[in-house]
């Protein structure tokens, strides 16, 4: 077997070793489903109530991807300023790492009032949890272009906007890759977050509802659908990032 094939066959591996440790476990100690449900549980529970699981988790999922959506355009022109520009960097950037270290769990509450419990409030959560990443990885790819070759570039005639435009754009595309597998995880997790406190739909409200009939095994298994969700999306990303950007792995792909 080769090093790529082991390398694609590893997190099965590990997946498949964690989830026999667990069932192991909890049959062996006789762990009640009410503390800790066992994957086969979880399994069960995903087989009984799948019509369910799969209404809320086709409101989270979609509601995600308009939330992270925003985050995207967003991000991409707020990075493309602050890495353009070195004053829009010192003027915003500090203010951008403060406001991502306000905890966004908190803003639920404003925006119920806002927008009222629904959809508002779950995009946005996932919009303001998600966009900082795309930012910073944006400024950074732009900002770290090297001035040696922006000199020579300019010597040949090139503009400051040709630089950015065919240049520095370019170089950021790992970067934005990146983020968007950084951003689309945590994405998920506002929008679970916010209809766990402002919503009638969605996994995280199927969460606080299974929780309080002590339904742990449902429970699990909403979060295994959201842990699945954010994986395949990650997966999506890093496919399209191989194919669209090869030239910056190239050295990734030995035997």
């Amino acid at each position: 077997m080769t090093r790529k094939q082991r390398e694609q066959w590893a997190p099965w591996v590990l997946l498949v070793a964690v989830l026999a440790l667990w069932e192991l476990l909890c049959r062996g100690f006789d762990i009640s489903d009410f503390i800790f449900p066992s994957p086969s549980t979880i399994a069960r529970q995903l087989w009984e109530h799948h019509s369910v699981i799969g209404a809320h988790a086709w409101r989270t999922f979609w509601v995600t991807m308009v939330g992270f959506g925003l985050s995207i355009v967003v991000g991409v022109l707020l990075g493309f300023l602050i890495g353009s520009s070195r004053l829009a960097y010192a003027a915003m950037y500090p203010l951008m790492t403060a406001f991502n270290a306000l905890p966004k769990a908190a803003f639920v509450p404003i925006l119920v009032v806002w927008f009222g419990i629904g959809v508002g409030p779950a995009v946005l959560t996932a919009f303001l949890i998600s966009f900082f990443p795309i930012t910073v990885n944006i400024a950074t790819g732009l900002a770290t272009l090297e001035p040696e070759l922006e000199d020579v570039l300019r010597v040949l005639g090139a503009k400051r906007w040709d630089v950015l435009i065919k240049v520095g754009l370019p170089r950021s595309m790992p970067y934005f890759y990146a983020s968007l597998k950084v951003a689309i995880t945590l994405a998920f997790v506002g929008t679970t977050v916010s209809e766990m406190t402002a919503a009638n739909e969605g996994i995280g409200y199927l969460l606080i509802s299974a929780g309080s009939s002590m339904q742990m095994g449902l429970a699990f298994a909403g979060l295994v659908v959201v842990g699945a969700m954010a994986m395949l999306m990650y997966e999506l990303f890093a496919v399209v990032e191989k194919r669209t950007t090869g030239w910056a792995h190239r050295g990734t792909s030995g035997h």
